[in-house]
Order: C-alpha cells, then sequence, then structure tokens
C-alpha cells in the first residue's frame, strides 16, 4: 500500500510547500484526469461548431459512465457546476405553500441553508431544522426524524456527510421512513462520491446531488444532480434556455430543461469518465478505508491534544472528521495555522468550533504530526 500511495502522491498538483489536509472543501486533481479536461478543451477550440453539435451525444457518454458508478438510471442524471447551484434549481421549483414544512438539521451547509432561508421568505413555508446534539448517536438521529414529522411535513433535506461536522448520516434509514408518510427526501451528497460507497438507487432519494470534484478527484466545476423519474417534470430550468419549447424536444424534458444552456465549457464535464477509471485503477475502494483508518488514528491524536472528546463513532466518519477545540477564535488559529504552511479549516458551527481534518492519498501520518505540533504549541505555548 505505501509504496503505491507514494507514486499516487506524484499525481496530485499540489504545492508541496504546503500540508493540505482539506481535500474535502475543493479537493484536488492528478495530472490524468487535469490531462483529459485539456484535451476536452483543445477539441472545443479545434473546431467549435462541430464538438458543440455533438455535445449532447458526449453529455450522455459521460452522464452513463457516471451512472454505472454510483448506480442509477444516465437519463436521471444531469451535470451542473456545484451541488448549491443544482440545489437552487430544485428549492426554485417546489410547490411549496406557506405553513408547508421542510424537516432539516442543524449540520446543513451554509450556502443550500440560505438557499431554503431565501425561498421560505418568498413562499412561506417553514425550514425546521432539528437540533442534532453531539456527540452524534443514529438511533438517536432517526428517533429525532420521527417525533419531529406532522402532517405539514412535506419534504426532508439532509446531507449525506456533514461538512461542519463531518458525520455520516443514516440517508438510506431516513428514505424508508419517509417513504411510508409520502414525504419527498432530497439529500446533498457533494462530500459522498468516492468516499463512502453510493447507490443512488438502493438509497431510495427522490433528489440527490453530489460533487465530482471533491472526493471523486475531477477538475473544479463538476457535480450532478439525480431526479427521480417521478418528480423530474415538477423541475423548472434555473436558466431557460433551447431546451424550453424545444423545436426538437428528446425523450426527456428534464435533460431539455436542465443539459443544454447556451454556449458552454463541457471538458470538466467530459473528465468523469477519466476520473472513474482512474479510481478503479487504484483500487480507490482499498485507498478509501486506508485513509479512513487513518482518519480515526489521526483523530484521536488531535482529540488527546485539544482535550475533547469525539463527537461521533468511528463508523460515522469517512475519510474527513472534526475536531471539537476549547478556543475563542476561529480566525486566529486558522492564520497561525495558514503562515506556518498547513491548509486545514477552522469552522464556526452552533457556538462550537471545529477543526476538520481531511486525509487523502497523497496525506501521511507526517502531515498529522506536524498539525499536531502547531496546534500544541498554539493552545498550549509549548
Amino acid at each position: 500500500m505505501k509504496s503505491s500511495l507514494r507514486l499516487l502522491q506524484k499525481q496530485f498538483q499540489l504545492d508541496p510547500k504546503i500540508t493540505y489536509l482539506n481535500h474535502g472543501s475543493f479537493g484536488a486533481c492528478p495530472h490524468p484526469i487535469f490531462n483529459e479536461r485539456e484535451k476536452w478543451q483543445r477539441e472545443l477550440e479545434f473546431q467549435p461548431v462541430s464538438f458543440i453539435d455533438k455535445a449532447t451525444q458526449l453529455l450522455e457518454w459521460s452522464r452513463e459512465k457516471l451512472s454505472k458508478y454510483i448506480i442509477c438510471d444516465k437519463d436521471d442524471l444531469v451535470y451542473f457546476p456545484n451541488p448549491t447551484t443544482a440545489m437552487n434549481m430544485v428549492i426554485r421549483s417546489l410547490e411549496l405553500r406557506e405553513n408547508d414544512e421542510v424537516l432539516t438539521t442543524n449540520h446543513e451547509y451554509g450556502a443550500i441553508e440560505r438557499t431554503w432561508k431565501f425561498m421560505s421568505n418568498q413562499k412561506g413555508f417553514i425550514y425546521k431544522p432539528i437540533n442534532i446534539e453531539l456527540p452524534y448517536d443514529e438511533d438517536q438521529f432517526v428517533r429525532l426524524f420521527k417525533e419531529n414529522i406532522t402532517h405539514r411535513t412535506k419534504i426532508i433535506f439532509l446531507s449525506h456527510i456533514t461538512s461542519p461536522t463531518g458525520i455520516i448520516f443514516p440517508v438510506k434509514r431516513i428514505c424508508e421512513l419517509a417513504k411510508k408518510l409520502e414525504i419527498m427526501v432530497i439529500v446533498d451528497g457533494a462530500h459522498a462520491p468516492a468516499q463512502i460507497d453510493l447507490n443512488i438507487k438502493e438509497l431510495g432519494a427522490d433528489i440527490y446531488t453530489g460533487a465530482c470534484h471533491k472526493w471523486m478527484l475531477c477538475p473544479k466545476g463538476v457535480s450532478f444532480l439525480y431526479a427521480s423519474k417521478e418528480i423530474q417534470n415538477q423541475l423548472d430550468p434555473l436558466v431557460v434556455s433551447w431546451g424550453w419549447d424545444s423545436e426538437e424536444p428528446s425523450h426527456s424534458q428534464f435533460l431539455d430543461y436542465h443539459q443544454y444552456q447556451g454556449t458552454n465549457d463541457i471538458s470538466a464535464y467530459l473528465s468523469v469518465p477519466s476520473s472513474i477509471k482512474f479510481l478503479n485503477d487504484n483500487d480507490w475502494v482499498s485507498i478509501s478505508q486506508y485513509c479512513h483508518k487513518k482518519v480515526v488514528e489521526a483523530r484521536q491524536i488531535l482529540l488527546e491534544t485539544s482535550s475533547t472528546k469525539a463527537i461521533c463513532p468511528d463508523e460515522a466518519v469517512g475519510q474527513m472528521s472534526s475536531i471539537e477545540l476549547k478556543i475563542d477564535d476561529a480566525s486566529s488559529l486558522y492564520k497561525y495555522l495558514k503562515k506556518n504552511n498547513i491548509e486545514v479549516p477552522i469552522i464556526n458551527w452552533n457556538g462550537l468550533i471545529f477543526l476538520r481534518i481531511s486525509f487523502q492519498c497523497y496525506n501521511t501520518m507526517e502531515d498529522i504530526y506536524l498539525l499536531n505540533k502547531y496546534l500544541i504549541k498554539y493552545l498550549h505555548g509549548i
């Protein structure tokens, strides 16, 4: 494993002077996948008209490869530059009325949380976060959802892996609960693809959005939206273009409305098959399992330094974990670590401050030891 990891480390373009423990925010793209995007960009510039004429077929090819990787129908997927854009389209399309409820948690990603709140102000529906206390317990999580569902609950929205706290939520159990009650489930799965096993058909969510530019290693600006066939025709285009009231409609209004939006560089979307090949060729299931073990090991080291307790059990983390810190100023610690060439997010969340580590194939325990060394200096003045 160590020799293969050393070879993989050389594939990434990260600044070697920086200890990079923040893969969760923006990912990192290896040379072969990055070069694949450049190949498509060159083809676009070589003959723009011919390339754009075949864009629909190229996107179908890419969606088919992705659909086999995340297990769903290719025609239930469209690409978006990021999950926030995809969720804006969905949230704006929903027919929610005054006093309808969207049941969610207090662990959701800020940009999408803002989108829900913006639209709740416009339409009058209620965005209702459940307080999921720490330390996290899965059975208590499911019980809280059961207790908070009312006749007004029309939608359940939750993250598959939370951004601020790095916890894997039991999405499948919530989907099973919601299905019995005929409640729609919308999942923010930005961090899930290639960090944990993902089978969208098995999960049973109505809407699922994920990022390919995080743990799937694609160039920046590649995400997908899955929508079940039952809901697709309810989704209005975020940008009205040639696919709306199309002169040559395809077999899918969903694809017509959301896939084609005028002149657009789709080269990043076409890098997805290359990404999947890279992951498969390098036995990424084993890589992720290895990184998970290292995250658990790293978390224990950092918890001892911070004199705090784990916020969730080991099985509720993937390659990312948040450690509570007993400090008052997140910005000060972030600047201190950055000054010492360590890139790691320090997060303010509901009155608590977390340090969130990501462990990818290019990381080593030496990265963690260096982080811990400076954390000790900051916290204890040693």
